[in-house]
């Protein structure tokens, strides 16, 4: 089966890529809807991060990753180290920005910039804690075709705190460790 399965993706990469993507964006604001509001979940949300993932991160990520590779070829350090200092100083400030605005805009928002300046610079930071280390093994171990299944995979995590921060908190990874934290403790009382 995993033969079936890798034989599909390298046939159909570009597809297959972002169609796993923007599939875990969805899981991921479908996770953070679970335990949010455990019965209630939002499918109209769910459809617009899905949305957003589909049109703009999953693509993004697919055609960014290419032009990586072949502005900066292999795996030497250096390349490596390359890659992932432009991962994070070019792709996640704008994917982090359109996400914020891309939400705010299918959301139908007055001012659609508003979670962006309330947000953007937390998130950013807190990318950092997260994505230079995923994206130096993303470059190291995974081969090019399967690049941006393997983020997808890693964004699954991050896409549900994406969407905790758009929804219930500020950005920070003190926020969501008290979010996910002060449910359990309401139980054990």
């Amino acid at each position: 089966m995993r033969t079936t399965v890798l034989e599909k993706v390298k046939r159909y990469p570009w597809l297959t890529n972002v169609t796993l993507y923007g599939c875990l964006f969805a899981g991921g604001d479908c996770v953070h809807q679970w335990f949010s509001r455990k019965k209630n979940i939002d499918w109209t949300h769910t459809r617009k991060v899905a949305l957003v993932a589909f049109s703009f991160h999953g693509n993004f990520n697919y055609f960014w990753m290419r032009a990586l590779e072949r502005r900066f070829p292999g795996r030497s350090v250096g390349m490596v180290l390359r890659k992932v200092l432009l991962d994070q100083t070019v792709a996640a400030p704008v994917a982090t920005s359109v996400f914020y605005t891309g939400l705010s805009f299918l959301d139908g928002k007055n001012d659609i910039l508003q979670d962006w300046r309330d947000k953007f610079l937390n998130t950013y930071r807190t990318g950092l804690m997260y994505w230079p280390f995923v994206q130096f093994l993303n470059f190291v171990l995974v081969p090019l075709y399967l690049r941006t299944t393997f983020t997808g995979c890693c964004a699954f995590l991050w896409a549900t705190f994406l969407c905790f921060s758009q929804q219930n908190g500020d950005g920070t990874a003190s926020s969501a460790v008290a979010w996910i934290l002060g449910p359990q403790k309401d139980h054990i009382t």
